[in-house]
């Protein structure tokens, strides 16, 4: 079904793992089904015929992955070429549409800014040891702190990396980064609230129990959001409008579900207001059991949501035992402590006071964050008297009057001294406010 994937797979020079080599009888087999042959693309189908007529030619089919001892492998890969490198002349035509819809002239770059992130989950039903995680819908909204509950876990089902099953990501691999994850997490953060990131994120893999999308709903999601303006993009003009609905905890046979962690999901008033600049008649497509996946299976939807609540559990506790905890900026350390506790200093992730550290207004006027601003000139000013200490160095050597002026030491000096004076000053503290400052690697301040 995967046009491209064929066209790439069957060009020279790939680089290909985790699919079967054909030679023999397992070639012959497959270009005599005459049937079957022939659902390929011309360009597979032409690769695996050249193959077959050579005789003693491996090549691989991208409808067979390796034969593993326990199947077929699950994890075929391809590298495939930049799709801008492969057909430039599109490329071409993209950036001279864009010159002559903004009137830009010839010589001037086209800024092309990315104004919408959105996250992907890969989903998950129940299988044999395997607990469900496919409890999103196509799309949800999580507030900051929801999110960074999620981004701290980086919680997975069926890929269990380096920790174990439920947590894996960037953030969970110790090995790759010298430095505790709060320092991430700080900087992520504050990044996030300063420029009012909105947390939308995507569905792959399944849908609920029963609905198996794979990345159907990812590859599509952006097409979407480009069809949105920006007022149809933000988060408060699509709850206002009921094209997001909140999800509440509920109780279920006897026990409290902590739904409120999955946030927002769209909702049929965004299927029948966006969805139909694609689709003819979306509300086939995207029905109540893909809207509301526990309508499929309530004890699979609320095991899910206990799973990732108690995978978040378990992955927060770990800051507290380990003492990173003390390193986390005030918002993070409050939802650190609500995924492991509960609660911090009597307040739930409900609380207004605990919200309220997430907003941009509280953090610019916090002790923590102004500290992190000072830091980062005090870096800063040891950084440039580096550069001075280190030129003025070069300069005194002896015998390299020809370098020295060849490399025009002297007016990379003058610079770092120009440099050293600017950061120095009071200024320039307050020119940093409204960027990310620097983490002060040590306990943070409390307010």
């Amino acid at each position: 079904f995967d046009t491209q994937t064929e066209i790439d797979m069957a060009q020279p020079d790939n680089f290909i793992a985790n699919y079967e080599p054909l030679i023999g009888e397992k070639l012959e087999m497959l270009v005599e089904d005459v049937v079957e042959f022939q659902k390929y693309t011309p360009p597979m189908r032409d690769l695996l015929q050249a193959a077959y007529d050579q005789g003693n030619q491996y090549v691989v089919s991208s409808a067979d992955p390796r034969m593993m001892a326990d199947g077929p492998s699950q994890n075929p890969r391809y590298l495939q070429l930049r799709s801008d490198l492969q057909r430039p002349v599109r490329t071409y035509i993209a950036e001279m549409g864009a010159r002559f819809k903004r009137l830009v002239p010839l010589g001037q770059p086209i800024i092309n800014p990315v104004n919408a992130v959105l996250t992907g989950r890969r989903n998950n039903p129940a299988e044999n040891g395997i607990r469900p995680l496919a409890v999103y819908n196509p799309i949800h909204y999580q507030e900051l702190p929801e999110l960074f509950m999620d981004f701290i876990c980086s919680v997975t089902g069926k890929s269990p990396s380096t920790t174990g099953a439920g947590s894996e990501g960037a953030l969970t691999k110790g090995p790759f980064n010298a430095l505790r994850p709060t320092a991430d997490l700080n900087n992520t953060l504050v990044s996030f609230i300063l420029t009012g990131y909105a947390g939308f994120s995507s569905a792959a893999g399944y849908i609920g129990a029963k609905l198996r999308v794979d990345h159907d709903i990812s590859l599509l999601v952006p097409e979407i959001w480009a069809r949105l303006n920006e007022t149809e993009r933000d988060p408060k003009f699509l709850i206002e409008n009921d094209y997001l609905e909140k999800i509440e905890n509920f109780n279920y046979k006897g026990q409290r579900v902590k739904a409120s962690r999955l946030g927002y999901r769209i909702t049929e008033r965004f299927i029948s207001a966006f969805l139909g600049r694609i689709f003819d008649n979306p509300a086939v497509v995207f029905d109540e059991k893909i809207l509301k996946p526990e309508t499929q299976n309530m004890d699979e939807y609320v095991d899910g949501i206990n799973n990732i609540v108690e995978a978040q559990q378990i992955v927060a506790q770990g800051y507290l035992d380990d003492g990173s905890i003390k390193d986390a900026c005030p918002p993070l350390k409050a939802i650190l402590y609500i995924m492991a506790k509960g609660e911090y200093k009597g307040r739930t992730i409900q609380h207004q006071e605990i919200r309220d550290l997430f907003k941009r207004e509280t953090m610019l006027k916090s002790n923590w964050y102004q500290q992190r601003l000072k830091t980062k000139q005090k870096r800063e000013i040891e950084l440039w008297k580096k550069h001075c200490k280190n030129l003025q160095d070069f300069m005194a050597l002896e015998g390299h009057d020809d370098v020295i002026e060849s490399l025009k030491i002297q007016t990379r000096l003058d610079t770092a001294k120009r440099q050293l004076e600017i950061v120095s000053q009071a200024s320039y503290l307050d020119s940093l406010e409204g960027t990310i400052g620097a983490d002060p690697l040590t306990v943070s301040l409390d307010n």
